[in-house]
């Protein structure tokens, strides 16, 4: 995505639909720090295409392998914010793990559509989503996406007050 916070729509739909599954911070971090790519290149003015090396699977996968270390650590902190937010849960490095790597998988999938110099199934030279959705499509997905993900987290945040005030 040109804008990275596109990818929360998904993220936070899916995060709140899959709850109990997944960590919800780890599953929005994973959606958006695969982007750090683009940044980097464009910030350093690098020689790479934008969309390389984390945009595949291979390197993707080590992204959310760092990714669950270094949200596993700082999930105890992370549970003042949850409690903050009112998305409480119990966690575990399973839930971390599975949360890092199906996010930055989402993140790869959606970008796949969009970008011609995209190969997500490196070492294989190609890019079999590419097209498979127009980018007013995909934008389109990932703006529908939020806007339910938030009505989602506000009937949650009603949920808890009506629980909280019986």
């Amino acid at each position: 995505m040109p804008f990275t916070p596109f990818h929360l729509g998904p993220a936070l739909l899916i995060g709140l639909l899959m709850f109990r599954l997944l960590d919800l911070p780890t599953f929005l971090v994973a959606n958006v720090i695969v982007d750090i790519e683009p940044f980097l290149v464009l910030a350093l003015g690098l020689p790479l295409p934008l969309h390389g090396f984390l945009h595949t699977y291979v390197g993707g996968s080590i992204l959310a392998a760092l990714l669950t270390l270094v949200m596993s650590s700082a999930r105890e902190f992370l549970t003042g914010l949850t409690r903050v937010f009112r998305v409480e849960q119990k966690y575990s490095v399973k839930t971390i793990g599975l949360s890092s790597f199906s996010g930055i998988y989402l993140h790869i999938l959606l970008d796949s559509f969009l970008y011609r110099e995209m190969k997500p199934l490196y070492p294989l030279d190609v890019n079999p989503f590419l097209d498979a959705l127009s980018s007013a499509q995909v934008y389109t997905l990932c703006s529908v996406s939020l806007a339910i993900g938030i009505m989602i987290y506000l009937a949650k945040l009603l949920e808890h007050r009506l629980k909280t005030n019986l």
